[in-house]
């Protein structure tokens, strides 16, 4: 199968120059990487330079939507699947793409996403839930999963994540104008309409970051906005237990590690994400 990667692009430094690289040494050939940049003035050129397999495509700020620009993207390439990225995630090693590729030989699989491993800085308890939400071991999740996982059967992340592109097409791809949100979204129509999303974990991309409490209220409240402005994929879906059972582990983890004042740090952030998520849910009743 022929493969493409988009990334999105925004004032990149030495990270995105480090991922063109170990994309260039994947040992599963990769057809083209499209770069969508937001603001022309701020793209080095010598970034093009890499490799003659890079595209780069310029958009102006006022342009750029989560969902629209990867959509652009996407409908530019022409390969049977393409790898959605973030500029500050890295390749963990030559296999990433081939690992990836691996649960489409079903047909029925119509996307896969990579597990994220912490970078170095990553903080403790940060490091707990990045193992929680991406464990060591594979699945793939179908509309049967809905009971058991709830929500968690939608997850689906554009950190790394590659899409059957004739399915992406024929769902109409990535909702535009949304300010967050669009991979789960496209994931939960395709569980809705009978498709598979398969978790990779030997696919592995090396992406973290060190939310303060109130980017966490600020994230999850767009999360909640983007869930709530689309109640046909996730009305009805239980959304809260993962949560929940997240904290408690997280709370048990800091105390198995002999760090019990880390539990303060789980506290404020769980009350971040959990007002956040609230109030996003009520979005419409705020002041603008």
């Amino acid at each position: 199968m022929e493969v493409d990667v988009l990334i999105p692009v925004y004032r990149p430094d030495g990270k995105l120059t480090e991922l063109l690289k170990r994309l260039k040494m994947q040992n599963y050939p990769i057809h083209r990487v499209i770069l969508m940049n937001t603001e022309e003035k701020h793209f080095p050129a010598e970034l093009t330079g890499i490799w003659d397999r890079v595209e780069v495509y310029h958009l102006a700020k006022e342009e750029f939507d989560h969902g629209g620009t990867r959509d652009r993207g996407v409908r530019m390439s022409t390969a049977d699947l393409v790898v959605c990225m973030t500029q500050d995630a890295m390749p963990a090693d030559e296999t990433l793409i081939e690992e990836l590729v691996k649960p489409f030989d079903d047909l029925e699989v119509w996307a896969a996403y990579a597990r994220q491993l912490p970078n170095e800085d990553c903080r403790e308890v940060e490091k707990y839930t990045r193992s929680f939400n991406y464990p060591e071991q594979s699945m793939v999740k179908t509309k049967e999963d809905l009971d058991r996982l709830g929500i968690k059967t939608f997850f689906c992340s554009n950190v790394c994540a590659a899409w059957r592109r004739k399915k992406y097409l024929e769902l109409g791809g990535f909702v535009k104008h949304t300010i967050f949100n669009e991979d789960m979204i496209l994931a939960g129509t395709m569980i809705k309409q009978g498709g598979k999303i398969a978790y990779c974990a030997k696919a592995k991309v090396i992406h973290s970051h060190n939310y303060s409490a109130f980017q966490q209220f600020h994230r999850n409240f767009d999360l909640a906005v983007s869930q709530t402005m689309y109640p046909e994929v996730f009305g009805g879906i239980r959304s809260e237990s993962e949560g929940i059972k997240l904290v408690k582990k997280s709370l048990s983890y800091c105390i198995k590690i002999g760090k019990p004042w880390l539990m303060i740090q789980v506290v404020t952030q769980s009350a971040g994400k959990l007002l956040g998520y609230k109030m996003g849910q009520r979005y419409r009743s705020l002041p603008m």
